[in-house]
């Protein structure tokens, strides 16, 4: 590349609104942007460049930056699309132009295409957009055509891959195309001065220049400082918000044609008098910065008609606002104001709208001023108040008083249209006169016993919202008010409804969270205009009637009744309710639903009838043909219904049920995203069921796994579920590694992209590597959290990613090195992702939830001048003030999360991980009460997903439950067994009798806590059918004998073992299959010949190569290296090892009980992925093992290979027998001296001992 476009590369560079830092050796700072798009050109090697253009120090990519320079997020936030495409120049009908395929990016306002093949060499075509057209060439398949403007215009010819491309470059290109010459926009792009070619048009009547790092610096040439502004002597709106100003400046008072001028956020401390002469100017931000006083000279504004004053320091309103007449509204929220002065308010007549919000007001001083009537609308909300008189405001008609401390109220009603008084200490509420124009009052979350009188004479109320307080009764004639259409009564004391209903026009009544035993019969009856009814969380056993006869009116469309105690009685009586389109029974006492009643409600298209004792689904649900949504989890389903046949099927939810099989179409409905099948442990999926439901988005199934191979009880189990929100985005995602860092910890999460689906993926799928990092580094539970944390949000920015979420994280410790300690839950979140901890049946709160509403959080975002809106939103971005991303909302919205830690004791039963979702429409309290008598941790999560939606949740929900089982013994025990100190034996959360098996179980499973029963395989497109057939496919086993592992047979008597390790048998294989199972049809048995020698560690079998797994900790494994032992293995079990405990029948064959499934490490189409955890088998460095074959197989028993088994004569068998057990008998002869030190314990009779020694013969 010539030297001389090096030369001219600052230059060209500033065109598009990139850094315009000269390339001289003087100047040592270059944006990170600068490297990056020099790699886009061509420059491959940064130090050569340097080399070439005799620049020794320009520092490149990777170099750190001096303090108080632009920082960039690693990526150029000016290329909007970019990628390789067939191009061609010129016109279409000359031959000698030809496709190519070359490297196109939209940059800013230009399109740039490659010169040649190699797209990182050559030079770079530059086609200017602004004013141009694109235009679709019909001749060519997803073809544009991109022309600039002017004489000299040029044409380029682009072919994309993809219909979904050849859209997003359309839509994106022709915003390009018709932005006007006159505006510039040059926001967000590290300026530290004015580009010198912003100055060839002299007539810029709009100009952007927010958000950079422009300030007055002498120093600076004159042509490129901001005193050059007062060159657009056309320049209308002038935008300089959000930069290092410090000083105002000057150069725009000598612009006359500026009639809008932002000059927030830029540490202002003084406005100077030359502002006066701006007598065209009519809008003038001056918020967010240090501003204390105004100049007397602004008075000579007289079109000003809008000053913003917000979040600066002024203790008073300025008096020269009585001089600006044409200002109507006094914004000066985020101040320090503590008094409000009426008299003050009283000398600006022409003020109508006053917003002080975010002050520290804490009384109103009057001074015997009279009615106040040019105020109409004032909002007080998020200060000090503790009572409020408003009647002096007689004109009133909106007034906004949430989040104070208020007591008492009064309110002037003549013209009141709006009531805003949520989250405070109401007792008393007085409103005189009576509001006739009342139409909204929200008056939730205070301490009213009863409504108002007043309320039911107001004529023209249309909504009220009462909830989250201590009402016992509604009045009658609350609703006789023809007005009223949404009445929210939730969250009180109610016990009854008005008995004596006329005809009532209330089209939303929301009634949930009360005491309610039953809903007047004559409800459904006289709500003729009756649309939404949500009576969940109260004690009803029954429904009022719709009609007493075959005829209806009723047009009811969404009835939430879940958390009752309705009984099938009440399912006849939703017939009276055609139009009826969502139904959510969850947690009812239902056991059944009638097929003739399903039959009738034929516009149904969302069913909720999850944690009843269902056993089928009505086959009449066919009739429903526009349903969507069936979830109908924790039931006892035994039949799969036959929903797979309704065309609109997009989510069906029959986990933790009692499927056996599934009956599925030839086709599935085209719709289908979602089945979840997990917690079912009796089904089994043959190959053609298999193939056909590997097509589905999002198809969950438990993984055959097992916890301890011991029985031991494992410390924790966990359960998680998601959901999605709004038009059917799944914005979360959980994470769950059960195997953290080497077997000993737990790493649990929850993220919440609020309405963004990558965020939650990026942070599900990185946050655990890090903190796997920073682990290496300390120990010390808060800094190791905090530096996580602090590091995803660097990997954020990296990424590109300018949104954010929250997120939360808890990890379990145990500490190896002190046998004697405990484990350590540590918990650390931002945003509104929290956790919760069940300890002794109450909750105990583990995270903070960082928003407007703390104090100190408050007091941070006003000291770094960030502008909060009216919506409580930092920048009218995020509520939190803490959560990851949003990096452009820095230093206000940072990532430091809380961090809190606690030992967990056996007091501990569960805790909760949610998302923001379920936290809205759950407390602490009553989520913790929800699930403590929930064994399942699946179902637990499962349940919390659907209280929260059926209590009136839309957004995206996650739910992580992890069942804790901390005993007194739960401590590593295996140094003290040689001395004899034996802790007692612990319950586990495993029933008495249970079958454990083992299929396929991953290799991040041994020797471990038990792994979740709420993990799921997840099983989308990428899965083939062949490698899921080989995990769920075969229900076949040789179950080895039936006493294998009973209380009775003999498991190192004298060595105990802690519940963290497993408990070797002594007399037996300890063996376990490793996730990498493969099979063949004809077997090598793991060698490449006859002459090689077999693997360690790798057992052969059939046609199976098992991998044996050391699950004992390393002293345990020295001390049994020291033994001989004679030990036979079992048979061979294609499905694995199948261990029974406790069985009460020996002779009779058991179900497979999957208590515990995981997760297959794939990402989900819908933007979540559940990790796969880390693999320590022995398999990853047995090269010479068999690879997997593609084509799929079913699990049958193997055949036993003479080669692999012990075979003893007939004749000898009696005799090994004897001999094996004389064996055993001088054993514990010998260990008898050493149990006679240690605590009593449970012996094993020999008499007792099982027969699981026979070998096959």
């Amino acid at each position: 590349m010539p030297t001389s476009f090096l030369l001219a590369l600052p230059n060209f560079l500033t065109c598009f609104g990139f850094n315009s830092c000269l390339l001289s050796s003087d100047l040592r700072f270059l944006g990170l942007e600068l490297p990056a798009y020099l790699l886009i050109l061509g420059f491959v090697d940064l130090r050569s460049l340097r080399a070439r253009v005799l620049i020794p120090d320009l520092l490149v990519l990777g170099s750190p930056a001096p303090a108080g320079k632009p920082h960039s997020t690693g990526s150029l936030e000016r290329i909007q699309l970019s990628g390789m495409y067939n191009v061609r120049k010129g016109k279409m009908q000359l031959p000698v132009n030809r496709w190519t395929r070359r490297q196109v990016i939209l940059c800013g306002t230009c399109l740039i295409v490659s010169s040649v093949k190699d797209s990182m060499t050559g030079k770079m075509h530059v086609l200017p957009l602004i004013g141009g057209k694109v235009e679709e060439v019909k001749k060519h398949q997803h073809c544009l055509a991109f022309s600039s403007s002017g004489p000299q215009s040029q044409t380029y010819y682009i072919c994309f891959d993809t219909f979904t491309e050849y859209l997003r470059w359309l839509r994106q290109v022709s915003k390009v195309a018709s932005q006007r010459i006159s505006s510039v926009d040059l926001s967000c792009c590290s300026l530290e001065h004015l580009p010198a070619n912003l100055f060839y048009s002299q007539d810029l009547t709009h100009l952007n220049l927010k958000q950079n790092f422009l300030r007055q610096i002498p120093s600076l040439p004159a042509a490129r400082g901001l005193n050059e502004l007062q060159r657009f002597t056309k320049l209308k709106s002038l935008n300089l918000s959000n930069n290092h100003l410090g000083d105002f400046p000057l150069a725009v008072c000598n612009i006359p044609t500026l009639t809008e001028l932002n000059v927030s956020c830029n540490a202002l401390r003084a406005v100077p008098a030359a502002v006066g002469v701006m007598h065209n100017l009519q809008t003038f931000l001056l918020d967010g910065n240090f501003l204390q006083s105004l100049p007397a000279e602004l008075e000579s504004m007289h079109q000003l008609s809008y000053l913003g004053l917000s979040f600066n320091e002024f203790t008073d309103i300025p008096e020269v606002l009585e001089k600006l007449t044409a200002v109507d509204k006094l914004c000066m929220s985020g101040n320090c104001m503590e008094t409000l002065r009426l008299q003050a308010l009283r000398k600006m007549p022409h003020i109508k709208h006053v917003d002080l919000r975010l002050n520290v007001i804490r009384k109103l001083i009057a001074d015997e001023v009279d009615f106040l009537q040019h105020v109409t609308q004032l909002d007080l909300r998020d200060n000090k108040l503790g009572d409020l008189d408003a009647m002096i405001f007689n004109n009133i008609e909106v007034l906004h008083c949430e989040r104070n401390q208020l007591v008492t109220l009064r309110i002037c009603g003549y013209f009141l249209k709006a009531l805003y008084a949520s989250s405070n200490e109401l007792v008393q509420l007085d409103v005189y006169p009576i509001p006739n124009y009342l139409s909204y009052m929200d008056i939730s979350r205070n301490r009213l016993e009863s409504v108002p009188e007043w309320v039911c004479e107001s004529r023209k109320l249309e909504v009220l919202d009462i909830g989250h307080n201590q009402i016992c009764e509604l009045p009658a004639r609350l609703f006789c008010n023809s007005s009223l259409r949404k009445l929210l009564a939730g969250h009180n004391q109610l016990t009854r409804l008005p008995e004596r209903l006329e005809r009532t026009l209330v089209e939303v009544l929301d009634v949930q969270h009360n005491q309610l035993l039953e809903l007047p019969p004559s409800l459904l009856m006289k709500a003729d205009s009756l649309r939404f009814l949500n009576a969940s969380a109260n004690k009803l056993e029954t429904l009022p009637p719709a009609t007493l006869s075959e005829e209806t009116s009723s047009i009811l469309q969404e009835l939430y009744l879940t958390n009752n105690n309705l009984t099938d009685k009440c399912v006849p009586l939703l017939t009276g309710h055609p139009h009826l389109k969502i139904l959510h029974m969850a947690y009812n006492r239902l056991q059944s639903f009638p097929a003739s009643k399903m039959a009738k409600l034929e516009e149904l298209e969302e069913v909720d009838i999850s944690g009843n004792k269902l056993k089928a689904i009505p086959t009449t649900i066919m009739n429903c043909r526009r349903m969507h949504t069936v979830i109908a989890h924790s039931n006892c389903i035994e039949v799969f219904p036959e929903v797979m046949q309704l065309p609109e099927m997009k989510c069906v939810d029959l986990s933790c049920n009692e499927l056996s099989e599934v009956t599925l179409p030839e086709n599935l409905p085209p719709k289908l995203q979602e089945l979840d099948l997990t917690g079912n442990p009796r089904l089994t999926l043959d190959h053609k069921t298999l193939e056909l439901l590997n097509n589905i988005r999002c198809f969950k199934i438990d993984q055959p796994s097992a916890g301890d191979a011991s029985g031991a009880p494992a410390v924790w189990s966990h359960g998680y579920t998601e959901a999605s929100g709004v038009k059917n985005k799944l914005c979360v995602a959980a994470l769950s590694v059960n195997n953290f860092c080497d077997n000993r910890e737990a790493l649990y999460g929850v993220f919440d992209g609020d309405r963004n689906v990558e965020v939650p993926y990026l942070l599900q799928c990185t946050m655990s590597d890090i903190l796997a990092e920073e682990l290496q580094k300390t120990k010390h539970e808060e800094e190791y959290m905090v530096n996580t944390f602090i590091v995803m949000q660097r990997k954020l920015g990296t990424a590109g990613q300018k949104l954010g979420g929250a997120a939360v994280l808890c990890h379990i410790k145990h500490d190896p090195v002190d046998p004697g300690g405990s484990f350590t839950l540590t918990s650390a979140n931002v945003g509104k992702c929290q956790t919760v901890l069940c300890r002794n049946g109450k909750p105990l709160p583990l995270s903070r939830s960082y928003s407007m509403s703390c104090e100190e959080e408050l007091k941070r975002i006003k000291q770094h001048k960030a502008i909060i809106t009216e919506d409580g939103k930092v920048n009218g971005v995020t509520e939190s003030t803490r959560i990851l991303g949003y990096t452009f909302l820095h230093p206000s919205v940072v990532p430091r999360p809380h961090v809190q830690s606690v030992t967990l004791t056996p007091q501990d039963e569960f805790f909760i991980l949610g998302s923001k979702g379920l936290w809205d429409s759950l407390s602490i309290e009553e989520a913790v009460e929800a699930v403590r008598n929930v064994p399942d941790a699946l179902a637990a999560a499962k349940k919390l997903c659907t209280l929260a939606q059926s209590y009136g949740c839309h957004d995206s929900i996650s739910a992580v439950v992890v069942q804790l089982n901390v005993t007194e013994d739960s401590f590593c025990c295996c140094e003290l067994s040689a001395s004899g100190a034996v802790p007692p034996p612990s319950p586990g959360i495993f029933p008495s009798s249970v079958n454990m098996v083992i299929k396929d179980r991953p290799s991040d499973g041994l020797g471990v806590p038990s792994s979740s029963s709420g993990m799921a395989s997840e099983i989308s497109s990428e899965i083939s059918t062949s490698e899921m057939s080989s995990e769920v496919g075969s229900t076949a086993s040789d179950e080895p004998p039936s006493g294998a592992l009973n209380e009775s047979s003999p498991a190192y008597p004298s060595e105990q073992r802690c519940m963290l390790h497993a408990v070797c048998l002594s007399n037996s294989f300890q063996r376990q299959l490793s996730s990498a199972t493969f099979s063949s049809a004809f077997s090598d048995n793991g060698l490449d010949s006859d002459d090689e020698e077999p693997i360690e560690g790798v057992f052969i079998n059939g046609s199976r190569v098992e991998v044996e797994v050391d699950i004992h900790c390393s002293r345990a494994k020295e001390k049994e290296r020291q033994q001989s032992l004679l030990q036979v293995p079992p048979e061979a079990s294609d499905e694995g090892i199948v261990i029974s405990a406790n069985e009460d029948e020996p002779g009779l064959p058991r179900k497979a009980d999957f208590s515990a499934v995981g997760t297959i490490g794939r990402r989900r189409a819908n933007g979540s992925v559940a990790p796969q955890e880390r693999s320590h088998n022995v398999i990853e460095v047995a090269t010479d093992a068999p690879l997997r074959k593609p084509g799929g197989y079913f699990a049958a028993p193997a055949q036993p290979d003479p080669d692999d088994q012990f075979i003893i004569p007939p004749e000898l068998e009696e005799e090994v027998k004897e001999i094996m057990k004389h064996h055993q008998e001088q054993q514990q002869q010998q260990q008898q001296p050493q149990l006679q030190q240690q605590p009593p314990q449970r012996q094993y009779p020999v008499d007792q001992l099982p027969d699981y020694y026979d070998t096959p013969l």
